[in-house]
């Protein structure tokens, strides 16, 4: 009864949001000579399978371009700015799911009271190491929460903690200051916050013209940089982070990029003999100076229907236990529901670097063109916009209250290290079977990684990514007799070059991401109606982890104002999987070994889903149960 009325929701708020668009004034576009004004107003509803509306998004942006000529020795001196306002109303419309009356009580198994059929216990429900050492249940309430995880897998004898889910205004519990600690008004109201993303794009473009026909042409403000060929993933588009929280992987980069503060400056040579007999058809050097104060990517706060990798819901639970204590299923022995106690386990902080010069990040990119071959030149050196958890820190020891640095235990902070990258890229028209070919390459040194081999849980190691992609246009008759299909291929990989991993006595510790991985992505579009009905199916496969997504979408350009776009989004696949989840680490040596004689800090391999599992699902896989039915309507102006 419950999904049938959360349907009923769904359809309604989908039928609400199109007919708002009637309410939109017929303006048009502010045309003049030097000035420019356009924008759109769109709703998006997506509807969830077993949770009913995800999204109800409204969105106003407004484009405009000034023109101004030319300045002293400046030429086509512009200003050009984008403001976007959203309203997702989805905080409001299924609350019980993403908003104040979110999450609810938790059990937690506990697997050492099988054969028992309910094994399980409630949060604040587990024995504690001592009777000194756990909890206050009234500080950390079984309340507003969620078992990490439950919306993709069982507990099934692993690890399980509550998170809180409800906005940090209604429940600040797990709430990672400046990091992940959103409001209700925040998750509603997105662009309008402390960084001032309503601004979304606000810059001066303006030239220098020099006598030998160069020219330097330099874009001043906050903007997007776009490097790189890739759809999807990204390789060398590495500048802006991004918001995932928007449409996790699946919306255009353009969309979900963030912009910053940046100074970019292209030298333009245009038409260049390098060396005797080396000519190129044009040839451009660029310098990028990110000078914004550092911003990483937006992963999702645990509460919002989209939380890349359910990173953040992990996060916000790991924050509570270090805060508040809790519970955590099948802990103690491997199976036994466990109390810890404030400051013993969990996640301290975010290290977010403040502004400083040398947090700036910097950009040099060579690029030229030759015959039908493009190619760039790339070198980046920047802050990682992912987190990585680092141990070793101070915590308590849940057996004798001493605190101290204790091995391979499970407490961290969050860091995000400096990350210096090279590369570049390579896109060849070929005439005789009208194909173009793209390849995309980076070498990146000072990435973090999850380890459970090494005391403090994490490694750094050097990565190599790629893509290869393909662009092709083909008839195929028996659909369409007039008009090409556009199928657009690619196949990205990444490569850790110094992966760690080895079998323990109860299973394989170290490195959970995947040392060899590929995903690969195809793109089938049709165009009907001379282009206005637009059909197209999108599909991306994870190789490791056996996790594919298949996107299925018809636009149609109603008028030349009005657009509809009707889509879905389904996963297949393996779903969620294990990996060491440092139950076994034994950090508080002898109370915490697994087995006589074990050393202190070295794990014997337990396995579970939660916590490193997601690494080995990656987006797609963690993604598996939130298949969605998608409806976008845009009106421009």
């Amino acid at each position: 009864m419950q999904t049938t009325i959360k349907g009923l929701r769904f359809w309604c708020c989908t039928l609400a949001g199109s007919a708002t668009l009637a309410l939109v004034p017929m303006t048009t576009a502010v045309a003049a000579e030097d000035a420019r004004v356009n924008g759109f107003y769109e709703n998006a509803t997506y509807g969830r399978e077993g949770v009913g509306l995800s999204k109800f998004r409204n969105t106003l942006q407004l484009e405009g371009e000034k023109r101004i000529g030319d300045v002293g020795i400046f030429s086509n001196v512009s200003i050009n700015g984008t403001l976007r306002g959203t309203y997702d109303g989805v905080y409001d419309l299924n609350k019980d799911e993403y908003g104040r009356t979110a999450g609810g009580a938790i059990l937690l198994e506990d697997t050492a009271l099988a054969p028992n059929p309910d094994p399980f216990v409630p949060h604040g429900g587990g024995i504690a190491p001592t009777p000194n050492f756990g909890f206050d249940i009234n500080q950390n309430p079984n309340d507003g929460m969620i078992v990490l995880g439950e919306n993709l897998h069982p507990q099934d004898g692993g690890v399980g903690f509550g998170v809180p889910v409800r906005p940090c205004d209604v429940d600040s519990r797990g709430c990672i200051d400046d990091y992940l600690d959103k409001d209700l008004n925040e998750l509603r109201f997105q662009e309008f916050n402390d960084r001032a993303d309503f601004i979304r794009e606000l810059y001066v473009d303006f030239d220098l013209n020099f006598d030998s026909g160069n020219v330097l042409s330099t874009r001043l403000g906050k903007q997007q940089v776009i490097w790189g060929r890739t759809d999807l993933f990204r390789v060398l588009d590495v500048i802006n982070p991004v918001d995932f929280s928007r449409n996790n992987i699946y919306d255009e980069l353009e969309d979900i990029r963030i912009p910053m503060w940046i100074l970019k400056s292209d030298y333009r040579m245009g038409p260049t003999e390098v060396f005797d007999g080396l000519a190129f058809d044009d040839l451009n050097f660029q310098v990028v100076w990110n000078f914004d104060q550092f911003r990483p990517h937006d992963i999702g706060q645990c509460g919002q229907p989209n939380v890349i990798l359910d990173a953040g819901c992990f996060f916000r639970g790991m924050n509570n236990l270090w805060e508040n204590g809790g519970t955590v299923a099948n802990f103690a022995n491997g199976s036994i529901a466990t109390d810890f106690g404030p400051g013993q386990i969990g996640i301290r902080e975010a290290h977010l670097p403040s502004w400083s010069l040398s947090n700036t990040q910097l950009g040099l990119k060579l690029e030229g063109v030759y015959g039908d071959l493009g190619f760039s030149l790339n070198a980046l050196t920047y802050r990682s916009q992912l987190p990585s958890l680092r141990g070793g820190i101070p915590a308590e020891n849940a057996f004798t209250g001493d605190t101290a640095v204790w091995p391979s235990l499970i407490a961290f902070d969050i860091h995000f290290p400096r990350v210096n990258l090279v590369g570049g890229s390579l896109d060849y028209y070929s005439q005789g079977i009208d194909t173009v070919f793209r390849v995309e390459t980076a070498y990146t040194s000072g990435e973090e990684f999850a380890n459970t081999l090494r005391e403090k849980l994490y490694s750094e190691s050097d990565v190599v990514r790629y893509v290869v992609g393909a662009d092709k246009n083909i008839f195929i008759p028996a659909l369409n007799e007039s008009q090409a299909f556009l199928f657009s291929g690619q196949i990205f990989g990444q490569h850790i070059l110094d992966h760690e991993r080895e079998q323990r006595l109860l299973g394989e510790a170290g490195i959970p991401d995947w040392e060899q991985n590929w995903i690969a992505t195809l793109l089938i579009k049709g165009f009907y109606m001379n282009g206005r009905l637009s059909p197209q199916i999108i599909t991306a496969h994870d190789v490791r982890a056996q996790a594919t997504a298949v996107a299925p979408s018809v636009e149609w350009l109603v008028n030349d104002n009005f657009r509809l776009t009707a889509g879905a989004n389904f996963k297949v696949g393996d779903g969620a999987r294990k990996f060491d989840d440092c139950r076994t680490c034994n950090p508080w040596d002898p109370f915490t070994a697994a087995y006589p004689g074990q050393p202190a800090g070295e794990s014997a391999g337990l396995s579970g889903y939660e916590p490193l599992g997601r690494f080995q699902s990656g987006p797609i896989g963690m993604a598996q149960k939130e298949d969605e039915i998608q409806l976008t309507a845009r009106y421009s102006f």
